[in-house]
This record gives C-alpha cells, sequence and structure tokens, in this order.
C-alpha cells in the first residue's frame, strides 16, 4: 500500500505539470482527492491491514493528501495569475487613441429661429405672454371681431371640441387675454401652436406655430409698427433688409397690411423664391380695431396700439431655403442633423 500511496503522489506531481486550465485542475482534483477518486480508493483498502501497520499507513496516506493540495492550490494560484494576465493583455486601452464622440442633441430648426426672434423683440423691450390652446370661442373669435358668419369659423376650417370651445386657429387670443389682465401701456409677443383644419402638403400643417405681437400705449401710430418691424427684420435678416408694407384686410385690425421683407436670397433682384418680385411676405398687421380694444378692457379712445401675427414656419422655412413644410414636423434625422 506504501508503494500504491507514493505512485499516487509522484504521478499526481506529473500530471499536475501538464495541466492548464482551471476546469483541468477539478477534474484532476475529483479524480483524485473525490469520494471515488484513487486515494479514497486506497483508504477504503486500510480495514485489511494490521493493527501495526494501519497508523502508518494512515499517517502516510494523509501526508501524501496534504501534499497533493498544496500542489493544487500552487498550481490554481499559477493559472489564476495567468489568465489574468492574458484578459489585462486583451482589455488593454491605448489612451492615445482618439475617444468615441457620443452623439449629442441640439435645437430644432424652429426651436433655432423662435430663440432669434424671442431675443430680438425683448432687446425692443417686449415681454412673453402664452395662453390656452384649447381655447374659447369668444377669445378666438368674438372678441376679436370676427363675425358669426366669418369663414374662419366655419368647421371645415376650424378644430370644434365643442360648440363654443376649440383649438385655437391664431394665438391672437392672448392679446384679448392679456389686455383683460394689465393696463396699458402693453408691449407682448405671443409665440405658440396652433390648429386648422388644412390638408398636409408642401406649404401647409393642421399644426404650426404663429408669433403675435401686441403694442398698446397712448399715440401709437402705424409708424410704430413699420419702424420696430423694420428692425426685426434687419436684425433677422441683415442690414440691407429692407420692408414695405401692402394695404390688407384683417377684422381685428384697421388699417391692416401685409409685410413683405427685400428677398433674402436675391437681395432684391428678383429670383425664384419671390418669383420676380424681389420681395417676399413675411407677416401680417395693422392698427388694433377700437372694438378689439373695447373687448380686452382698453378705453379706445385714449390708447391705441397695434399687432402683427408671424408665421414660424414660414420665418424658418425661408431662413434655412426649406422649400417643404412637413421636413419640419417628420423627425428625419437626416434633415435635422444638418442644424
Amino acid at each position: 500500500m506504501k508503494e500504491q500511496l507514493s505512485k499516487i503522489h509522484e504521478s499526481a506531481k506529473a500530471e499536475l505539470a501538464e495541466l492548464s486550465s482551471i476546469q483541468e485542475l477539478e477534474n484532476f482534483r475529483v479524480q483524485v482527492l473525490g469520494k471515488k477518486g484513487k486515494l479514497t480508493a486506497i483508504l477504503k483498502q486500510m480495514g485489511t491491514l494490521s493493527a501495526e501497520e494501519r497508523p502508518k499507513i494512515g499517517q502516510l496516506a494523509n501526508e501524501v493528501r496534504q501534499s497533493i493540495e498544496e500542489m493544487l492550490k500552487e498550481k490554481t494560484a499559477q493559472l489564476k495569475e495567468k489568465e489574468l494576465e492574458a484578459k489585462l493583455a486583451n482589455e488593454t486601452i491605448d489612451v492615445t487613441l482618439p475617444g468615441v464622440v457620443a452623439p449629442i442633441g441640439h435645437k430644432h430648426p424652429l426651436s433655432i429661429v423662435l430663440d432669434e426672434v424671442k431675443d430680438i423683440f425683448i432687446g425692443m423691450g417686449f415681454q412673453i405672454a402664452t395662453g390656452p390652446e384649447i381655447e374659447w370661442d369668444y377669445y378666438n373669435f368674438e372678441a376679436l371681431n370676427l363675425p358669426p358668419d366669418h369663414p374662419a369659423r366655419d368647421t371645415q376650417d376650424t378644430f370644434y371640441i365643442t360648440e363654443k370651445m376649440l383649438l385655437r386657429t391664431q394665438t391672437s387670443p392672448v392679446q384679448i387675454r392679456v389686455m383683460e389682465k394689465q393696463n396699458p401701456p402693453i408691449r407682448i409677443i405671443a409665440p405658440g401652436r396652433v390648429y386648422r383644419s388644412d390638408a398636409v402638403d408642401a406649404t401647409h400643417s393642421p399644426y404650426f406655430h404663429q408669433i403675435e405681437g401686441l403694442v398698446v400705449d397712448e399715440g401709437i401710430t402705424m409708424g410704430d409698427l413699420k419702424g420696430n418691424l423694420m428692425q426685426f427684420a434687419k436684425r433677422l435678416y441683415g442690414e440691407n433688409t429692407e420692408i414695405r408694407l401692402r394695404p390688407h384686410h384683417f377684422p381685428f385690425t384697421e388699417p391692416s397690411c401685409e409685410i413683405d421683407v427685400t428677398c433674402f436670397k436675391c437681395g432684391g433682384k428678383g429670383c425664384p423664391m419671390c418669383k420676380g418680385e424681389g420681395w417676399v411676405e413675411i407677416l401680417g398687421g395693422g392698427m388694433v380695431h377700437p372694438k378689439v380694444l373695447q373687448n380686452g378692457g382698453v378705453d379706445s379712445e385714449k390708447y391705441t396700439g397695434y399687432a402683427f401675427g408671424i408665421g414660424l414656419e414660414r420665418l424658418t422655412m425661408f431662413r434655412f431655403n426649406i422649400d417643404d413644410m412637413r421636413l419640419l414636423f417628420e423627425n428625419d434625422m437626416r434633415f435635422l442633423s444638418q442644424f
């Protein structure tokens, strides 16, 4: 039995030297030291020994077991160290390589232009006002001097929720709400979303944005409107920009006008964008109708005012030379990543 134990010890030493993985070490441990291993099988034969031999063989068996366990421990440590070195070698990071730039979001073109418009008017002394998108018929139409039979009030053009409640078709209701709560002087712009029952195409959408402007004070004239809009156009499109006012009709202003700017693409010489005219319409405006002032609780005998409405999509399309309004709402990253 001594020879068998010695043979197991020498065989274990030789086998351990050849093993190259943790799994192989575990298999070796089971084969030699496990319940059905070689060493256990020899210990089961202890009962056949004499009383004198049994202690000596038992001691020798324990020494062999301890020796093999020590060799296993050392071999395991060596293999784990090698595995760690290999892992670190594979995971080595070259800190001199350029980093991977994470994609960062940025402003939508509508937000870019809206922020510029806000900055321009805030610099001219205007404040920002807001109002509800779900609006009463009174504020959206009646208070703005639109009679019951006006085409804009037709269900084909307006999203009605109830007979008296609707999705606002313009930001003009904010005029009335501000005049009801604030005494003149008033100097505000009101950007926001509006809704109209329009078919979707390159120049129309049932959902878009407007920027309403309102100034009310003593002695306000069309000259003030023209001067402020001239300053706005020059700030937005450049110092060489000129504006012109063309007579028009809006129920809530009298007199009313449409405002054109010199074409920013051709400088007024004429091109396809301006249809050869050298001018591009960007907004409408006029002097606030006395009835609208009265509906807002303002004394129309003492105060006058002007109002204007700007289509944000129109400004943005002109600014970035966009020929299809749908691009602004489709969230196509190929388009949006250009801004």
